[in-house]
């Protein structure tokens, strides 16, 4: 088990002022523990609000499958001054031709601008690497912190959608190329 607080060591593909994008891997057991364990990050992601040890090793072997399916994952974000795990951040597919964003970060990073730093350097490589024309985004109703997060970024509101793991209709929310960034 990773005790909160270790740095790692990681190789990054994508960087932003501060923080570094890494891969998930079969080795990252502990650092998905750590993200996924934490009661604050998953209670807007699943209708229980707590991932069992099944449920972490789950979502991890998810990634890691859409990682090699498509090319694309919630990344692990890291500070790049320390190394330690702040979250995860990234695209998964959405219909065709299209990538859903959603990022999950630990509750000790929250209110210090990482989720709007992070998704923006995914926005931007979405658009100038993936060359995706739009992206869509949701969250839970009651999560308004993500949507302020959606807004800043500049999603526009297009209804909501049913999200089978919490059974809710999140508010929905599409980026096109060109919206203001």
């Amino acid at each position: 088990m990773l005790k909160r607080g270790v740095k790692v060591q990681r190789d990054y593909f994508l960087t932003t002022e501060r923080l570094g994008f890494s891969v998930w891997g079969q080795q990252d057991t502990a650092l998905a523990e750590l993200l996924w364990g934490e009661p604050a990050v998953t209670r807007y992601i699943c209708a229980s609000g707590i991932f069992s040890a099944d449920d972490i090793s789950a979502r991890l072997e998810k990634e890691i499958e859409n990682k090699k399916r498509y090319g694309v994952q919630y990344w692990p974000v890291f500070e790049r001054n320390g190394s330690e795990l702040i979250g995860c951040c990234g695209l998964r597919p959405h219909g065709e031709r299209e990538y859903e964003i959603g990022f999950h970060l630990r509750s000790k990073y929250w209110g210090r601008g990482y989720a709007v730093e992070a998704a923006g350097a995914v926005i931007d490589y979405a658009f100038s690497t993936l060359k995706t024309e739009s992206l869509f985004a949701g969250h839970n109703p009651e999560n308004i912190a993500s949507a302020r997060v959606l807004k800043k970024l500049g999603f526009k509101f297009i209804g909501t959608e049913l999200y089978t793991p919490t059974g809710l209709y999140h508010p929905s929310y599409k980026l096109e190329r060109g919206d203001g960034r």
